[in-house]
């Protein structure tokens, strides 16, 4: 008897092996690692007007780029660097994007000293639980939502750049702030603890 196929997400179904990957192994998994926190938050920033596939597809040439997030290191780049980044194949080459980086990464280390960590921070904005949706289709996968919309605005307070609230829902999915797996994807249940 084959093994029957896994029901996936249907935008993980795209027969991109990326895609699958990072749908079947992070996305939705709750993270607790400001280094982790700090790469989602500067490749969803980076992914704004775009398609996740070239920002997922590039991933690699941001770690290198951007000192394997290490938000101490970001902060610290100077315009010479910035310059030379827009001139890097391997990163999306959009001036206003890669200036985000580096002023969201001082924005980074001063809520880590506000709170300890960033982590602390973001998952205050849901009680420090994830919020369990139960979607039945794709259709129903809000782009925003009230807790997104308050943290896109205390983020944008705080000197954040390219952090609006579809910005920063598509974060609190990624880091498991939010499982909006389907109920029918097998990723569901497993991203429920």
């Amino acid at each position: 008897m084959k093994n029957k196929p896994k029901k996936r997400c249907p935008w993980a179904d795209a027969g991109n092996e990326l895609y699958v990957r990072y749908h079947d192994e992070e996305w939705g998994v709750a993270v607790h690692d400001d280094r982790v926190q700090f790469e989602f938050l500067m490749l969803e920033s980076a992914q704004a007007g775009l398609s996740w596939a070239v920002v997922l597809n590039k991933r690699e040439g941001y770690r290198k780029a951007f000192a394997q997030f290490d938000a101490e290191k970001v902060a610290r780049f100077t315009d010479k660097r910035i310059e030379k980044l827009l001139e890097n194949p391997a990163i999306v080459r959009n001036r206003l994007k890669v200036k985000a980086a580096v002023t969201n990464a001082q924005a980074f280390l001063q809520v880590q000293e506000e709170f300890g960590t960033f982590d602390e921070y973001l998952w205050g904005f849901v009680d420090g639980e994830p919020i369990q949706n139960r979607w039945r289709t794709i259709k129903q996968v809000p782009a925003t939502s009230p807790e997104s919309d308050a943290l896109s605005k205390d983020l944008k307070g705080r000197g954040f750049k390219f952090v609006g609230s579809t910005i920063v829902y598509a974060h609190m999915q990624a880091v498991g702030m939010v499982n909006d797996h389907l109920v029918s994807c097998f990723r569901y249940e497993e991203c429920m603890t």
